[in-house]
């Protein structure tokens, strides 16, 4: 039988997936299955695919290309250093890496694929990509709706008649289908979208956002920098994910400019609300193509079944609330958003190659973790509205923070209270933790306090409270927090939800309503320029974590030894060196 692979080509990731023992396993290798769509041209003059070329992407942006799937279909052509390539082409670069890990990983040799694309893709843009596979030495057996194999993913093992709305958005293209499945078979009843509407346009807000924080603070223009901006969209992308799971992100960028003789050094926070409100115009655009996809489909609200979140740019929290706001239906994320559209590929994959694949093993939370706070209750201001943080049908592991404020000044202490149950009253819930933070004295009223949640696959719960003024804390662990709870209260609970539960916007009651290349300098000795080369000789095989901190140190070395300070640049270089030692 010869193997067939599932791929999910996106704009800001790609994945790959295959039948492993009748399940759909997203393809992994020392890392999380997700392979960054990115190509760029490395320093030895060879195309790099995936984490390598997006760690390269802010010394040379000028070698990098991203979110090429938006160009998919145009006949526009892309520079990268000497030569140009066709968007298919640069996409193939992408196939070719994916087709090859699925190689190393089963053993077997590949030669055809099913690839997906958004649903409202012309059939130039379908063509495109089947053109991309052939590029990469594959065969596309099929070209697959990404709503269609998200519902896979989520419904293949069920046989029950049930109307589904697949809300999909990823980096750079966002489509919603609502979906008809009985009795295995999947039908797209309609499909609306946009293929330059996702996270990248959230980056650029948050890009503009600290372009113009910039300019009004030391007066001077980055936006025809492209280093700078190449260093700043990293920052933004990497703030927007972390906003996903805290109420704040910091922002620090050193070195991202000059004034005079002065280095200019970027910091900046930037709040969750702060950041729901710069996108909200963009949610409400996706909203109008829910609404129209309804219409297309000649139903009501009220006939859906489900709700499916399909992309990385779902994990935004208010998201999932304005749906819920919407329909009175919380959605579904249990599979992890940026995998399922890979797996249901496989799904189908495995489907014609004869297989018999539905199964899918999956990891989350059956209850609701959450704390009571002050808020209104039914029209009645009370102590004890409850507040989710991690809500059921959650992926494990998960972590999730909140932001609280104190009521009057000089309030001594704040009582953490942990609550499971499904109830907008907490009181009618499970008390499984309690938990008191000595506040500083002196605090104004509405200082702000952080409550985060962190449960793992075993069930341990761990509560983490943080004065955010001070940095003063506490911390919990609950060893068996889905014990506490007996089955048929839980079930009890969860038919109670949709009866009780009226909006999201209950529950935020707390929360305020809420490159040219660079060359290293003629004036850099020797040894400094050699070191430099070592390090972007390591950045293909470091993690994140060590390659943003040696593009860093890189960038500070440059800089420093340009302004002819070369003792600083000596001591950069020695941190730099004690990570060479350390990877090497």
């Amino acid at each position: 039988m010869e193997p067939i692979i599932g791929i999910d080509l996106g704009t800001t990731n790609s994945e790959v997936a295959f039948i492993i023992d009748g399940k759909s396993t997203v393809l992994k290798e020392n890392d999380n299955g997700i392979v960054p769509s990115c190509v760029g041209l490395g320093t030895t003059g060879t195309m790099t695919v995936g984490i390598a070329a997006k760690n390269q992407a802010t010394l040379y942006p000028d070698k990098t290309v991203l979110s090429i799937k938006r160009l998919m279909g145009s006949q526009e052509k892309i520079s990268i250093g000497e030569n140009t390539y066709t968007p298919q082409e640069i996409s193939a670069f992408i196939l070719k890496e994916l087709k090859e890990r699925a190689q190393r990983i089963t053993g077997q040799t590949i030669t055809k694929a099913v690839i997906t694309t958004p649903a409202y893709f012309t059939d130039a843009q379908r063509q495109a990509t089947r053109e991309a596979g052939e590029i990469a030495g594959l065969t596309v057996v099929r070209i697959l709706n990404e709503p269609t194999a998200a519902a896979l993913a989520y419904e293949s093992a069920d046989t029950d008649s049930r109307i589904i709305l697949v809300y999909d958005l990823g980096g750079g293209t966002f489509d919603v289908s609502i979906v008809r499945i009985e009795e295995g078979v999947v039908e797209v009843l309609s499909s609306t979208g946009d293929n330059h509407l996702g996270g990248d346009d959230f980056d650029f807000e948050i890009e503009n956002m600290l372009l113009a924080h910039i300019k009004e603070e030391y007066n001077i223009d980055l936006s025809e920098d492209t280093i700078a901006r190449a260093r700043l969209k990293r920052a933004a992308e990497k703030a927007k994910i972390e906003l996903s799971s805290a109420p704040y992100a910091a922002i620090e960028e050193d070195h991202i400019a000059k004034k005079a003789d002065m280095d200019v050094h970027l910091s900046y926070e930037l709040s969750r609300i702060e950041f729901e409100s710069m996108i909200e115009p963009h949610l409400q655009k996706t909203m109008d193509s829910v609404n129209k996809a309804l219409k297309d489909a000649a139903m009501l609200p009220s006939a859906l079944d489900k709700i499916i979140l399909v992309g990385g740019s779902t994990r935004i929290p208010r998201l999932s609330a304005m749906l819920e706001e919407s329909f009175g239906i919380f959605p579904h994320q249990e599979i992890d958003p940026d995998l399922c559209v890979a797996m249901g590929a496989a799904i189908q994959a495995g489907r014609e190659m004869g297989l018999d694949s539905s199964g899918i093993l999956l990891d989350i939370t059956p209850y609701t973790f959450g704390t009571s706070a002050l808020g209104e209750l039914d029209g009645e201001l009370t102590e004890s509205m409850f507040v989710p943080l991690i809500r059921r049908n959650t992926k494990l592991p998960a972590v999730k923070s909140e932001v609280f404020w104190t009521v009057v000044p000089g309030q001594k202490r704040v009582q953490v209270q942990v609550y499971q149950g499904e109830d907008r009253d907490a009181l009618n819930n499970i008390l499984i933790g309690n938990y008191l933070l000595d506040l500083s004295s002196n605090q104004p009223s509405e200082s702000p306090v952080i409550l985060k949640y962190e449960l793992d696959f075993n069930g341990i719960l761990k509560i983490t409270a943080i004065e955010k003024n001070t940095g003063k804390q506490i911390t919990g662990v609950i060893e068996n927090a889905f014990s506490e709870i007996s089955q048929d209260t839980v079930s009890a609970s969860k038919n109670k939800i949709d009866e009780v539960w009226e909006s999201q916007d209950d529950l935020d009651t707390p929360a305020k309503d809420a490159d040219a290349e660079t060359a290293a300098p003629a004036e850099m000795p020797e040894a400094l320029q050699s070191l430099i080369s070592r390090a972007r000789d390591v950045l293909e095989d470091a993690s994140d974590e060590d390659c943003e901190e040696i593009i860093n140190l890189i960038e500070d070395i440059e800089t420093l030894a340009a302004d002819k300070k070369l003792d600083e640049a000596r001591e950069s270089a020695q941190a730099l060196e004690d990570i060479l030692f350390y990877l090497e």
